[in-house]
């Protein structure tokens, strides 16, 4: 059970009711003035889950929105929301001209190194590297995450939301933190009034980029300064985690370029299935938030006792892929079939 005070912190409720209203009202006047599809626009190809062109602007609103209320309402995060306001910036040139994929990564180290860099944990500096990596592959699993209607934003609404939950009610709460996560997922809320599905505004390189850098930050603020273990962050957001990085390894032993564009993600198989892409966030939805509410359980378990929380929902999470590999199997047969 988590700890801490059980009145409802009506402070952090508000910044997230105000970052919903916000980021609803800027992508709504996006849309109704036609500046969206002037921004960025989404047009269908042979590798889109979509069907007709959609703007691309969904972090017009959630960054400068969810960025702002970490300035104003939990200062001493102020780094991280430079860095996600940084990353929206480089990304949103690239979603209007592209650019190539060194840039991109450089942008994101640097963002990831300056956060490092300037507020070190107390751990060997081998350890210190390897955070930085993961939350480099945090950066950039949320693009790979964003290819259907309602995923994205709705898993950065149930991972942020459980970031603020940890953050106020846990072992060690962190006010601050607590606001910060909370102006993220009310961020999301506002986005995904448009995005899901049917689909009116994607989030773009924009969104996702600074989205994902936020869920790896913020987790590793959290993790510094004692408020979660190093694996909450992971198994909170696991669903992304694990259906980013099989397909990755996949790509990777074919010797294809896993930057490029494709349809073999999980969730992209189940709406190619014909799940559909409501169905299909819901199906991850629900598979997050039981995630979720065992992250939360398990804070106050013992370490030996977290770990082993943590490798079964790893078993579970590997049995869900598997039997999306088995019906993917069988679809890809009967297709092949004169």
């Amino acid at each position: 059970m988590l700890q801490g005070p059980i009145s409802i912190p009506l402070g952090a409720v508000a910044v997230a009711v105000i970052c919903t209203v916000l980021c609803a009202a800027v992508l709504g006047v996006l849309l109704k003035s036609g500046l969206a599809w002037r921004l960025a626009t989404d047009v269908p190809n042979e590798r889109s889950l979509h069907e007709r062109p959609t703007p691309r602007v969904g972090g017009w609103g959630m960054i400068p929105v969810a960025a702002g209320a970490i300035l104003l309402f939990a200062s001493p995060l102020w780094l991280i929301a430079l860095g996600a306001a940084f990353l929206a910036a480089v990304s949103q040139i690239d979603d209007r001209r592209g650019l190539p994929a060194r840039v991109r990564f450089a942008a994101h180290l640097v963002a990831v190194l300056a956060l490092i860099v300037v507020y070190p944990a107390s751990v060997p500096w081998w350890c210190l590297a390897g955070l930085a990596f993961l939350m480099l592959w945090m950066v950039n699993l949320y693009n790979f995450m964003d290819g259907s209607d309602g995923l994205a934003g709705g898993m950065a609404l149930f991972g942020f939301g459980a970031y603020a939950i940890a953050s106020l009610f846990g072992p060690a709460p962190i006010r601050e933190l607590g606001w910060a996560c909370a102006a993220v997922a009310g961020a999301a809320a506002g986005f995904l009034l448009f995005n899901f599905h049917p689909a009116r505004i994607f989030l773009g390189d924009a969104g996702s980029i600074p989205t994902g850098f936020l869920a790896g930050a913020l987790g590793y603020w959290g993790w510094r300064n004692g408020a979660w273990p190093i694996w909450f962050p992971a198994l909170v957001f696991s669903p992304f985690i694990g259906d980013a990085s099989v397909t990755l390894i996949r790509r990777l032993l074919r010797g294809e370029k896993f930057w490029q564009a494709h349809r073999e993600h999980y969730y992209q198989r189940m709406v190619r299935l014909g799940t559909g892409h409501a169905a299909t966030a819901v199906t991850w939805y629900l598979v997050m938030f039981v995630g979720i509410i065992l992250a939360l359980w398990a804070l106050a378990l013992s370490t030996a006792l977290q770990w082993g929380v943590v490798a079964g929902w790893a078993v579970v999470l590997v049995l869900i892929g598997v039997a999306i590999d088995v019906r993917w199997r069988s679809f890809q047969s009967l297709t092949r079939q004169p």
